[in-house]
């Protein structure tokens, strides 16, 4: 019997990997219906990589997000969005989407929260962020109990 730190899960059973990526397609097409750009998109990807400490979901959306135009600078200063005036109100609006739905905090400060983010975002946007977010934290999961490893570009 094998143990848990040879089981990679997308191998393990494909057609479940599968379905998750049909998901993400599904995502996809749901933030660009809603008009979301798509750096705002990998900061969200990014953002609930970084809380849940995810070193391969961190590698592969911080590149994503570059190669769509964000800015070293902003990803440099992802972690401490709110103490900086570098994010929109569109961008804070999604960020709070994307760390409620990854840490789950209790009714009350959810509720708050969301609903800030509710002022900001259309109904299409804010359903489009949370599925975006729920999607990156299932594969955040999957990489992180699989873990997959980060190898170095040339």
């Amino acid at each position: 019997m094998g143990t848990s730190d040879d089981l990679h899960l997308d191998k393990a059973d494909p057609a479940i990997w599968k379905a998750l990526n049909a998901v993400a397609l599904k995502v996809r097409a749901a933030t660009d219906a809603a008009g979301l750009p798509r750096t705002l998109v990998e900061l969200v990807n990014v953002r609930a990589s970084q809380i849940n400490g995810c070193a391969y979901c961190l590698d592969q959306h911080v590149r994503q997000a570059l190669e769509a135009g964000e800015t070293p600078q902003r990803l440099a200063v992802l972690a401490a969005w709110r103490d900086t005036s570098l994010f929109s109100e569109q961008e804070k609006a999604a960020l709070t989407v994307a760390e409620t739905v990854t840490t789950l905090p209790g009714e009350e400060a959810r509720t708050a929260e969301l609903a800030r983010a509710r002022r900001v975002l259309t109904d299409e946007q804010y359903s489009a962020l949370t599925w975006a977010a729920i999607a990156i934290n299932a594969y955040n999961r999957v990489s992180i109990l699989s873990r997959h490893t980060v190898r170095p570009r040339r």
